[in-house]
């Protein structure tokens, strides 16, 4: 009895460790399975992530080559306007466009006085100005309360 015993002990003992066995390979198969997906999905998105980079430097280099052709048209119809409104018209309104696109001011501007923009109201001396909190609010005379003594002057 006591070998059979063994016999089914060392049966028993061997099936468990097998299954613990495939257990284990089952899982470390799957393991390397999501391993392997999920490397994948990250290569995938590190590509779209470079083509998309690529894209919006492809973008702004074009933006800036249309800018620049922009500025290169406004330029050249600004001195195809002075040009011919020197020839059609006197020197001094041909001279003065010309200065206008340099960006300088004529000697005539310097007598322009510039102010900035008020964001204030003009008011009377010793009143609340518009901008102030309690501007137009006016106290009215409340009502007497009942029992109270009205004092005429």
């Amino acid at each position: 009895m006591h070998s059979t015993s063994v016999l089914i002990l060392v049966g028993v003992l061997g099936l468990a460790l097998g299954a613990l066995l495939a257990f284990l390979a089952t899982r470390n198969r799957q393991n390397s399975d999501r391993t392997q997906e999920l490397e994948l999905r990250l290569k995938e998105a590190n590509t779209k992530l470079e083509d998309f980079q690529l894209q919006v430097n492809e973008h702004f280099d074009q933006t800036s080559q249309l800018v620049h052709n922009l500025t290169e048209s406004y330029r050249e119809v600004h001195e195809y306007l002075a040009n011919s409104a020197m020839r059609l018209s006197s020197q001094d309104i041909g001279r003065q466009m010309l200065e206008a696109g340099s960006g300088t001011l004529s000697d005539n501007d310097d007598n322009v006085s510039v102010l900035p923009p008020r964001d204030w109201a003009p008011k009377a001396p010793g009143a609340k100005g518009t901008l102030s909190e309690d501007f137009g609010l006016e106290k009215e005379p409340s009502a007497p309360a009942p029992g109270d003594e009205v004092v005429n002057r």
